[in-house]
């Protein structure tokens, strides 16, 4: 079984079991009592509001839907302003570690072992399979991320075996491989014109390509694998998040670092820019999403006096997944964040005041390590 999320699978952490504690010598009583003083009552700090501890079966029917084999819990708290319902479920024969929908929203790609697959949102037909009749045929071959060009003509697909290839969806043939990663292909994302492609891999390089050329026009290099990446809607920067908890931000024209985002406590594992690009969303193994406002994108010039990037401000940190938060998005309008956990559970929230509007449980299973 390989892991089936979008990066390298962080070990567990001691089982669960809370850290020891050092042991501390005792010294004997004082020779004088010491002076009593009143102490402040402690006030517990309430836990977040979470969706995934509210029961289902005493949830009200007002606040919850049903099917035979989903849910949806809805935030009780908050005025409900969205509704939900299954509409397709895509059976696959392997492990699905990737999906991603088409700029115009007709059409789901998603990554398996060997092939990437294409579904009409609409019908829930399955329309194209991609599968390299050249690539190694012995043991397996997961298609770790898929990203549909803006014109909708081509797929690229980012595989273990370190190649990037593009397809020709109505041909079915291979357009273009991009090859020079040294390790799994985690992310791609492409710029909104469709000239140049994002990718990012454990081998700790983000690069961008020139789909035309096929050349590495940019290599960006830090301390450790790179797990996701995203191209702002006007093509000036790249963001990346990485296994070292930070996510950073570089200027596509000159590949220099303009922000670096930090605040995560584990690794991060999805990025998205908003539909202004102005502000930056990130996923990450603490549980936690985080919202940032960048400085970067609006103050011309991204580096300080000292040379160091500048450092983009959280604007909202959503808590309520109980697991490792793994995917994260913003809808076209900007209005909702949307989050994907091992937990099981996809929930929506409101970015203004990071309340959730509702959770949505369906999936048996949510990836794990080999």
């Amino acid at each position: 079984m390989t892991c089936l999320i979008a990066g390298p699978y962080p070990p567990s952490n001691n089982g669960g079991q809370p850290p020891k504690r050092p042991k501390v010598s005792t010294p004997g009583p004082p020779t004088q009592p010491p002076v009593a003083e009143p102490i402040p009552p402690v006030q517990p700090t309430p836990a977040p509001f979470s969706l995934v501890d509210q029961d289902l079966d005493s949830t009200p029917a007002s606040h919850k839907r049903q099917g035979e084999d989903w849910f949806a819990i809805f935030n009780k708290n908050v005025p409900r302003q969205l509704d939900v319902s299954i509409l397709h479920t895509f059976e696959h024969q392997s492990v699905v570690c990737c999906v991603r929908f088409s700029a115009d929203g007709k059409y789901i790609a998603t990554g398996c072992n060997k092939s990437a697959q294409i579904f009409d949102v609409k019908t829930g037909a399955k329309v194209v399979t991609l599968v390299d009749d050249n690539a190694e045929r012995e043991g397996d071959l997961y298609i770790r991320s898929v990203c549909f060009s803006p014109d909708g003509r081509y797929l690229a697909t980012g595989a273990e075996d370190k190649i990037i290839r593009i397809w020709d969806i109505q041909r079915k043939k291979i357009k273009n491989q991009f090859v020079g990663h040294e390790q799994d292909i985690y992310s791609l994302d492409f710029s909104r014109d469709g000239t140049r492609l994002a990718s990012g891999s454990g081998d700790r390089t983000a690069r961008l390509w020139d789909m035309e050329s096929g050349q590495n026009l940019l290599t960006l290099s830090i301390e450790d694998g790179v797990t996701t990446v995203a191209v702002s809607p006007d093509g000036k920067f790249l963001a990346a998040g990485s296994l070292d908890r930070a996510v950073r931000v570089w200027d596509t024209e000159k590949g220099t670092l303009v922000e670096r985002l930090e605040g995560h406590k584990d690794s991060v594992y999805s990025v998205a820019f908003s539909p202004t690009g102005l502000e930056l969303l990130s996923g990450s193994l603490d549980k936690t999403i985080k919202l940032w406002e960048l400085s970067a994108p609006r103050s011309g010039p991204g580096m300080m006096h000292s040379g160091t990037p500048r450092a983009g401000s959280c604007k909202t940190t959503f808590v309520g997944h109980k697991d490792f938060v793994l995917s994260v998005a913003l809808s076209p309008d900007g209005k909702w964040v949307v989050s994907g956990s091992k937990d099981r559970g996809v929930q929506f929230w409101n970015p203004v005041d990071g309340q959730p509007q509702f959770m949505l449980q369906g999936h048996k299973n949510s990836g794990k390590a080999p």
